[in-house]
């Protein structure tokens, strides 16, 4: 139990930092979120925890293919943010996500890589 609370609490820690970060300055703030800190820690955690090299492998792989189809959500929020406000943007934002992930995954099958 001791272990999953020291999980949570350092994982969490790299979101405040991320957060707090983007406080002081855009730029970077920005480095500090596009570095695949999340991944990395769970990359961590998968090796500590004893999990056979395949899924390890496997997880840094499915993640490659699921950064790409999410990378348009980001100059989409910046453009909608000011003309439409937060919420409404982060909703858009999660939909257009969803709807590119999607048709990314669909297109991804014709080269025999499942992502769903």
């Amino acid at each position: 139990m001791i272990y999953l609370i020291i999980k949570y609490l350092l994982t969490a820690l790299a979101i405040v930092v991320i957060s707090e970060t983007a406080k002081l300055s855009d730029k970077l703030g920005g480095l500090v979120a596009a570095l695949p800190l999340i991944t990395i820690i769970s990359l961590i955690w998968l090796y500590i925890e004893h999990q056979p090299t395949a899924k390890i492998a496997n997880h840094a792989y499915y993640t490659f293919w699921y950064v790409i189809p999410t990378l348009p959500m980001f100059p989409v929020f910046a453009w909608m943010l000011p003309r439409f406000g937060f919420w409404p943007t982060l909703l858009t934002c999660i939909l257009i996500t969803a709807v590119l992930f999607y048709g990314y995954a669909q297109l991804l099958k014709i080269f025999n890589i499942h992502l769903l």
